[in-house]
């Protein structure tokens, strides 16, 4: 606006007419920490001729709020792009919203979060703008160029036209039960999972048991994702080890990695116990190779496209409601690992495709949690009656993972049991139990494999060009070109004719 009134000098009708044509706002988040408001006074001082279109863009839009909504006072304040309440604020996401075009979230359950709830208002105000456009990732780097072996597969039983077809995938569905196709597709991920044990040894010093069920969690390390209750489950497990070494239970190899944002001191006391509780649990005899922690450093994607091959089990346990989609959980479902997840972000369009028998889905869904959270949350109710609970909470409470320093995690203790926002205890029980589940589907390896197959078959809805093709189309109005570029280091007939 600023570019097209000062310095071009069209009117401002002319100017918003174009702006909003040019924009469209892709939402990722729903927790308000994320939703950036930024203060006037450092506008005013940084950005002054800014922060006066905004004020009349402002004065212009709630002008178009008082007339659909006569009388609706609490709505227009509500709207407006400028918060009055304590510090006077530009509330980002509002003007994002009211300068574009179409507005979208990125899996069907967050762009139904973002008509229904945080951007209700704006949503009764112009339906026509809110779109849904589910992630996707690129089977190119994370099957064709991650898992050389098992692209291979694949094209051996169904050619290579899935490549960029990505749908054409459903075809294995036919050799979920054949054993043969069972057993090619078990001997890629055995030597996926040994390449990988390799690197453990070799970076870590840990050798791990390629046998054991790679359990693994890499995502940005925030509360809302809940590394911490996969952290609980470890020592659970390793509480129940402890008090019956001879019992048969599926060994697992658990795999957490991540980064925390600087400032965020509790996801780096998460990373701290994590670490913590795998020194305790690596080097206990009693414990052996029924269990291992590691916790991946610098995880970036060179590590990411070892990770995927290698997987057995993704976990994908965000509390109901908070994670906008995910892409890492389309990452090992088209590498062949199960999910155990709650009813979040993509999950829920995971679990359609491929059926609730090919998924572990535990938990609260999103309206539990939202009912949950008007009742009230008590952490000490589910602490008091659940003895593992306790147990867990009392060991990281007391030192018991942190012996030099046993205050160490005092404040993690106290984030569970008195201000946490992600429900992690409401959800224990129901995680444990289906862990129990996977244990005992990892122990039967033929209908472990059977699932696997439906994963990878059911993932071509999650291919990003088929993202690419909606945006285009259905927020852009760009029809899609079949026509075959060359490779960039090819020479073209002809020069393209010059951009008038």
């Amino acid at each position: 606006m600023r570019v097209l009134v000062d310095v071009e000098g069209l009117s401002w009708e002319k100017a918003w007419e174009v702006t909003v044509k040019t924009c469209a706002y892709t939402n990722h988040t729903v927790l308000p920490e994320a939703l950036e408001r930024w203060p006037t006074s450092m506008l005013e001082s940084i950005l002054p001729r800014h922060l006066q279109i905004i004020y009349h863009i402002n004065h212009l839009h709630l002008q178009e709020v008082q007339k659909k909504f006569p009388g609706d006072w609490d709505r227009v304040k509500r709207m407006s792009l400028v918060e009055e309440e304590g510090e006077k604020r530009v509330n980002m996401a509002h003007l994002c919203i009211v300068g574009s075009h179409a507005v979208n979230g990125v899996a069907r359950i967050h762009s139904e979060i973002i008509k229904n709830d945080i951007f209700h208002d704006f949503y009764e105000l112009s339906p026509e703008k809110f779109q849904n456009k589910t992630n996707g990732i690129t089977p190119r780097r994370w099957l064709l160029l991650c898992n050389p072996s098992l692209a291979d597969l694949i094209a051996e039983k169904i050619g290579e036209e899935w490549i960029v077809h990505l749908e054409q995938l459903q075809l294995l569905k036919n050799y979920a039960k054949d054993p043969n196709f069972q057993r090619a597709v078990q001997k890629v991920k055995q030597e996926n999972k040994l390449k990988l044990a390799q690197m453990l040894e070799k970076d870590y010093g840990v050798k791990v048991n390629p046998a054991s069920m790679f359990d693994i969690q890499v995502k940005r390390i925030h509360e809302y994702k809940r590394q911490l209750l996969n952290c609980l489950h470890i020592i659970t497990l390793y509480n129940r080890i402890k008090r019956n070494p001879t019992a048969s239970i599926a060994p697992r190899t658990v795999m957490i990695g991540g980064k925390a944002a600087p400032g965020y001191y509790m996801a780096k006391k998460i990373i701290k116990l994590i670490c913590s509780v795998g020194n305790v649990v690596n080097n206990d005899p009693i414990i052996g190779d029924k269990l291992k922690v590691i916790f991946l450093e610098n995880y970036r994607v060179t590590l990411a496209e070892r990770i995927m091959p290698a997987a057995d089990l993704s976990e994908q346990i965000s509390t109901a409601g908070t994670e906008a989609s995910g892409t890492g959980n389309m990452k090992f479902m088209l590498n062949g690992a199960l999910t155990i997840g709650t009813l979040d972000g993509a999950n829920v369009e995971m679990a359609e495709e491929m059926g609730l028998d090919n998924i572990f889905i535990f938990g609260m869904t999103v309206d539990e949690v939202e009912d949950l959270k008007r009742r009230g949350y008590n952490a000490y109710d589910y602490y008091n009656r659940n003895p593992e609970i306790k147990q867990c909470v009392d060991q990281i409470q007391n030192g018991f993972f942190s012996p030099g320093n046993p205050d160490e995690f005092r404040d993690v203790a106290d984030v569970l049991l008195k201000y946490d926002r992600f429900f992690l205890l409401a959800d224990f029980d129901a995680y444990m139990k289906c862990q129990e589940k996977v244990g005992e589907v990892y122990q039967n390896q033929a209908k472990w494999v059977e699932m696997a197959i439906h994963n990878i078959a059911s993932s071509g809805k999650f291919s990003s060009d088929r993202t690419i093709e909606e945006y285009a189309t259905e927020i852009w109005g760009v029809e899609p070109s079949w026509e075959k570029l060359p490779a960039p280091h090819e020479p073209r007939d002809e020069e393209p004719a010059p951009v008038k």
